[in-house]
């Protein structure tokens, strides 16, 4: 019901922008940005909820999520730790940022434990407000041309301390969360490390950049 409220408070500004999917007219995502991270080849969201791992680090899973409609795929795009970057400033291929979990406050995050099904590095949500590391900062690496993270963009994301791409792939979960794909990390550059903001409420850019 808060997700909902906060999505609803957000949508009435006359300031920001929303739109569903990627368009001719491509929008920039800016620090402060609702968004949800579509997968390319499986076309699941990046989705996380309170339910813990059952192996590995015990924190908060994260998962890919099949349905487009579901508010637990919520993310808004923050800054690394001690940045000085403002609420609607663009963001740059190679940047660090972090992803902070909407609905449970908590970051996108990666380390050295197994992930459950492959055994790849896991991925989970960790801390909260006032409570982020290292350990919650990835490097945006646009693929192409383009300079700043647009709606339209293939992006990975590199874990800054382990070195691995948010990857995700079609091994699926059978009992804690059936019919959701494994989420977890690797080291090399491949096809399912790519990625698409596509939903969400995107803020205006800040014009005194």
């Amino acid at each position: 019901m808060a997700v909902s409220l906060f999505l609803l408070i957000l949508l009435s500004s006359s300031h920001l922008s929303t739109s569903a999917s990627p368009s001719r007219n491509p929008i920039q995502v800016t620090y402060g940005t609702v968004l949800k991270l579509m997968h390319e080849r499986t076309k699941c969201r990046l989705h996380s909820h309170d339910v813990p791992y059952g192996t590995g680090s015990g924190q908060q899973s994260v998962t890919g999520f099949p349905s487009v409609h579901d508010s637990n795929s919520y993310w808004i795009v923050r800054s690394q730790l001690n940045s000085s970057v403002k609420q609607g400033d663009t963001i740059k291929s190679k940047t660090i940022i972090r992803l902070q979990h909407m609905a449970t406050r908590k970051w996108l995050h990666s380390h050295l434990h197994a992930s459950p099904i492959s055994g790849n590095l896991e991925v989970s949500c960790f801390g909260g407000d006032g409570q982020s590391d290292t350990g919650d900062h990835w490097k945006l690496e646009i693929e192409g041309s383009g300079e700043t993270w647009r709606q339209d963009q293939r992006v990975r994301l590199q874990h800054v301390d382990t070195g691995g791409y948010l990857h995700s792939h079609n091994k699926k979960y059978s009992r804690i969360a059936g019919a959701q794909q494994e989420v977890c990390g690797i080291h090399d550059k491949r096809p399912d490390n790519i990625w698409l903001a596509v939903e969400g409420v995107y803020l205006p850019v800040n014009g005194n950049q």
